[in-house]
C-alpha cells in the first residue's frame, strides 16, 4: 500500500511513544538513544512489531536522534543510523501493509535571529538527512516535534528538493496555543500547506485533554489531513509515570476524531495499549470535519493577518524617489531600513512591502539580507517586491511566513516565471492588470487580464484566495479619465471575481500640489469600490485615518473599538508620530543595535555606568520579560532584546576597560545541561538573558558529568548553579548533581529547569529554586544576589 492509497481510509493510525518503551526494556541513563538501533536492535524491532500488532498503518523508524550533531565520537555516522533504523522498521513491517517513515527531529540548534545557526545551514543539514532517508528506502518523511516554524520550513524545503516522498509535519504547542517560539496553529498550517506538505498537525508537549482549542485552529485553517499525536498527559519525574492512562486517552481523543482529525497516534508515555484503543475508535466514529475558513491571509512566523477587511501595506521600504533610502542600500545601512520598518508598523501597517531594487547593488543578496533583518524586528507579514524572479525566489526561501509576491502580470513570460514560484513557496501573489500591450485604458480590458491571471493560477493549483489583483493607479494629472476606470475595475474584480484588490495609492497624485489631499480622497473612493489592500505611507496620519474611519462607518470595526484605542489619550499622538524619538528603551525593545550602541555611548558622557545599567538597562529588560510572561512578546523578541541590551553592556565594558575601571559582576553562575542530555537550547537562552542582566555565566555546555560541575563550583567558589534537563532519562543525573553539591559545596544553591522538570520535582530532589523559563532564572538570580 502506498501513502496515496492509505489516505482513502477514514482514519490513519500512527504509532506511540518509542523512548518510553525503550526505557521499559531496560534502556539506561548512561546509554545513548541515537545508538539504540545498533546496541539494542532486537528491542527496536520488538517495539515496532508491538505497534504494528496494535493496528498501526504507519510506524516511525528509530531515526529521531539521527542528526549530524549527535554522532561525534560514536563510531557511527548519522547516515549509518538512518539506514539501520529504517532497515529494522522494514524488518518489523515485513509481510504487512504498514508504511515506514523517516522520523526527522529539530536539529537542537537555535536558528537566526534567535540563535547563530543560519537558515541556509539548517536547510543544508536537512538535505543530507532527507537524502539518507530516501536512499535507505523510507516510504514517507515524518517531521515532528518542531517548535520553530522557520526551522520546519527549512526541513520541508529540503524534503521537497531532495525526495519525491510524502511529507507530514507536526509541531509542539504549549497551553497558550503557540509553540515555544510563538508560532500559532493557524500560522503554522497556512505556511505548511502552502509549502506542499501532505498532512499537518501536532505531537508531544500536551496531553489530549488540552488540545481541543489547538485542534480547532488546525482544522479551520487547512484543507489538509490533520495529525494529532499527544503525550499521555504529564510525566511524574520521580516515578516516570504519565498522568493519563490508555482508556482516558481514548476518551479525550474521541471528540478530536469526531471533529475531523484523520491521523491519530501517541507520543511520550503512550504504548501499544493506547494505540489499540485508538484503533477501536476508528471503527465506530463517523467524523464531521470542522469547516475550512477560506479567508485570504498572509502571515509571518507569529502573526496571521486575515484579509477580510482593508489592510494597510506599508510602502516606505522602496528606493523609488527616496535619496536617503538609496544611500542606505548602497552603504548597506540596515539600521536605517529597519527603522523604516518599525516606524511603519507602529503607525499602522499590517503588511510591509520590501523593494530593494537598485541597479548598482546586488539586489538578490540585498533582498535576502533585508528580509531576514526586517522579520527579526517586526511580526507582520512581508510583501516581496521585484521584477526579477531570482530575487523573488531568494527572498521567498528565507521569508518566515506566507508572503505576498509583488507581482505577476498578464505577459506570458511573467506568468510562466512567477506563478511557479507562488506555487512552490505557498505565497500569495499580486496580479497587475497589464500585458504585452501595456496598461489598458478601459476597466473591461483590465478585468479581462485579471481573469487571465486567475485562470493560470488556478491551473497550477494556486488557491483562488491567494490571488490579489492590482487594477493599477495612473497619475490623475496626466490621465484624468483613467481614475474612474481604475475605480470601476476594482469594483468589477471585487464583485465578479470575488478577489481581493491592491492599489499603489500615492501614484494618483504625482505632479499635483497638495498631494496628501488627492491621495486621501482617492483612497476613500477606492475603499468604497472594494479596495482591500491599499499600499500607502502609514506615517501619514491622515491616510491611516481614512482606513480606520472607513472600518467604523462600514461596521467592520465593531463598537469602534480599534478607532477609539488609536485616537484616545496618549495613543493618538503616538500613532500619528512620523518620526519617533529613538530612546535607549525603544532601541532595545525594537532590536536596533546600532542605535542602542550609539545612545549608550552618549549616555556615558553624563551618567555613570552603574546608573545606566540599574536605571535604564535592567528596568527595560524587566519590562520586556513581563511582556514575554504575559504573552505579549514571544521568544524571538525576548532574545533579540536581550542581545541588543548585550550591545549596550559591551559599550559600557569597553569604556570601563579604557578607563581601567573594572566592571562589577552582579554575581557568577554556573550553567550546565546534565550528564546524558545533549539538548542545550533552553540553557543557552537562559545564559543570554542572565549575561545581559549583568551576571557572569560559566557555561559548561551539555552532557556535563556531576563531578565536573562540582569541581568548577569549588574551584571558583560559586554560590549559584543552574541545571537543565530535557529528557526524563537524565533527571537522575540532575538529582545526583544536587546530592554531590550538597556534600562537597554545601553553601552553593541550585536552580533547575527544563521541559521535563516541574516545581514539585525540583522540591523532591532538593533544588533550591525552580525556573520555568529564562525570565524566571533572571528573577531568581537577582533576588539571590540582592
Amino acid at each position: 500500500m502506498d501513502f496515496k492509497t492509505l489516505l482513502q481510509k477514514r482514519f490513519i493510525v500512527l504509532d506511540g511513544g518509542f523512548g518510553t518503551e525503550l526505557i521499559k526494556r531496560g534502556f539506561g541513563a548512561d546509554e545513548r538513544a541515537e545508538l539504540s538501533s545498533f546496541t539494542r536492535p532486537k528491542d527496536v524491532v520488538a517495539i515496532h512489531r508491538s505497534y504494528i500488532d496494535s493496528g498501526c498503518d504507519i510506524i516511525n523508524a528509530n531515526t529521531f536522534n539521527a542528526t549530524p550533531f549527535k554522532f561525534e565520537n560514536s563510531g557511527y555516522s548519522f547516515e549509518d543510523s538512518i539506514k539501520k533504523g529504517i532497515e529494522l522498521a522494514k524488518e518489523a513491517a515485513d509481510g504487512t501493509d504498514v508504511l515506514v517513515a523517516l522520523d526527522v527531529p529539530p536539529l537542537g540548534r537555535l536558528l537566526e535571529p534567535t540563535g547563530d545557526f543560519t537558515f541556509e545551514e539548517a536547510y543544508d543539514t536537512y538535505c543530507k538527512i532527507m537524502a539518507a532517508g530516501r536512499d535507505a528506502g523510507a516510504d514517507l518523511i515524518s517531521l515532528e516535534t518542531f517548535s520553530d516554524i522557520y526551522e520546519l520550513r527549512a526541513a520541508v524545503l529540503a524534503a521537497k528538493d531532495k525526495t519525491d516522498l510524502p511529507v507530514t509535519a507536526t509541531l509542539t504547542f504549549e497551553e497558550n496555543g503557540r509553540t515555544f517560539t510563538g508560532c500559532s496553529a493557524a500560522c503554522a498550517v497556512r505556511i505548511l500547506e502552502g509549502l506542499g506538505v501532505d498532512a499537518v498537525g501536532t505531537n508531544c508537549g500536551l496531553g489530549p485533554d488540552l488540545l481541543a482549542p489547538i485542534v480547532d485552529e488546525l482544522l479551520k485553517n487547512t484543507k489538509l489531513p490533520v495529525i494529532v499525536k499527544p503525550n499521555a498527559g504529564l510525566p511524574d519525574p520521580v516515578s516516570g509515570r504519565f498522568s493519563i492512562g490508555a482508556k482516558e486517552f481514548a476518551e479525550y481523543m474521541k471528540p478530536l476524531m469526531e471533529k475531523g482529525v484523520k491521523f491519530v497516534g501517541g507520543c511520550c508515555g503512550t504504548s501499544p495499549e493506547f494505540i489499540k484503543g485508538l484503533k477501536s475508535l476508528t471503527e465506530i466514529i463517523q467524523p464531521n470535519r470542522i469547516a475550512f475558513d477560506g479567508t485570504p491571509c498572509a502571515c509571518s512566523g507569529t502573526k496571521l493577518v486575515k484579509i477580510n477587511e482593508p489592510r494597510i501595506i506599508g510602502e516606505r521600504i522602496n528606493p523609488t524617489g527616496k535619496k536617503l533610502f538609496k544611500e542606505a542600500l548602497r552603504s548597506c545601512d540596515t539600521n536605517y531600513i529597519l527603522k523604516q520598518a518599525i516606524e511603519q508598523v507602529s503607525a499602522g501597517a499590517d503588511i510591509l512591502d520590501i523593494n530593494v531594487g537598485l541597479p548598482e547593488i546586488d539586489e538578490k543578496a540585498m533582498m535576502v539580507r533585508i528580509v531576514k533583518a526586517v522579520q527579526a524586528v517586526t511580526d507582520v507579514p512581508l510583501q516581496l517586491d521585484s521584477t526579477n524572479p531570482e530575487v523573488l525566489e531568494a527572498g521567498l526561501r528565507v521569508c518566515n511566513g506566507k508572503a505576498i509576491i509583488n507581482s505577476v502580470n498578464g505577459e506570458e513570460n511573467s506568468l510562466s516565471e512567477i506563478l511557479p514560484l507562488v506555487k512552490k513557496y505557498g505565497a500569495c501573489v499580486v496580479g497587475l492588470t497589464l500585458d504585452e500591450n501595456g496598461i489598458p485604458k478601459k476597466a473591461d480590458e483590465r478585468f479581462a487580464i485579471a481573469e487571465k491571471i486567475l485562470g493560470r493560477a488556478l491551473s497550477l493549483g494556486i488557491p483562488k484566495e491567494d490571488v490579489f489583483i492590482d487594477c493599477l493607479t495612473l497619475t490623475a494629472s496626466v490621465e484624468q479619465e483613467a481614475v474612474k476606470e481604475t475605480l470601476k475595475a476594482v469594483k468589477m474584480v471585487t464583485e465578479k471575481l470575488q478577489l481581493k484588490t491592491v492599489l499603489g495609492v500615492s501614484n494618483i497624485s504625482f505632479g499635483l500640489p497638495n498631494r496628501e489631499l488627492i491621495n486621501h480622497t482617492f483612497l476613500t473612493l477606492a475603499l468604497q469600490n472594494g479596495l482591500t489592500l491599499p499600499i500607502i505611507n502609514p506615517n501619514v496620519a491622515s491616510m491611516v485615518g481614512v482606513v480606520r474611519a472607513y472600518k467604523v462607518l462600514y461596521g467592520i470595526d465593531k463598537s469602534s473599538k480599534d478607532f477609539v484605542e488609536a485616537y484616545s489619550g496618549d495613543s493618538a499622538s503616538a500613532k500619528a508620530q512620523t518620526a519617533r524619538e529613538i530612546t535607549l528603551e525603544y532601541a532595545i525593545s525594537s532590536g536596533l543595535r546600532e542605535d542602542a550602541s550609539r545612545i549608550t555611548g552618549e549616555l556615558l558622557a553624563d551618567h555613570s555606568a552603574e546608573d545606566i545599567i540599574n536605571k535604564r538597562l535592567i528596568p527595560c529588560l524587566d519590562d520586556i520579560g513581563t511582556k514575554f510572561e504575559s504573552g505579549k512578546l514571544f521568544l524571538p523578541q525576548l532574545i533579540l532584546a536581550a542581545d541588543t541590551a548585550g550591545v549596550c553592556f559591551d559599550v559600557i565594558k569597553a569604556r570601563l576597560s579604557s578607563e581601567k575601571k573594572p566592571q562589577q559582576s552582579k554575581g557568577c553562575i554556573i550553567l550546565a545541561t546534565v550528564k546524558g542530555d545533549i539538548h542545550d537550547i533552553g540553557k543557552n537562552i537562559v545564559r543570554t538573558v542572565l549575561e545581559n542582566y549583568g551576571f557572569e555565566v560559566i557555561d559548561l555546555g551539555k552532557d556535563v558529568p556531576e563531578e565536573k560541575i562540582v569541581s568548577v563550583a569549588i574551584e571558583r567558589d560559586i554560590r549559584l548553579v543552574g541545571l537543565s534537563a530535557l529528557m526524563t532519562t537524565t533527571l537522575g543525573a540532575m538529582e545526583n548533581t544536587i546530592r554531590l553539591l550538597r556534600e562537597k559545596k554545601p553553601d552553593c544553591k541550585v536552580m533547575v529547569g527544563g521541559a521535563v522538570v516541574t516545581e514539585d520535582y525540583a522540591q523532591s530532589i532538593g533544588a533550591d529554586f525552580y525556573a520555568k523559563d529564562a525570565k524566571a532564572s533572571a528573577d531568581i538570580a537577582k533576588a539571590f544576589f540582592g
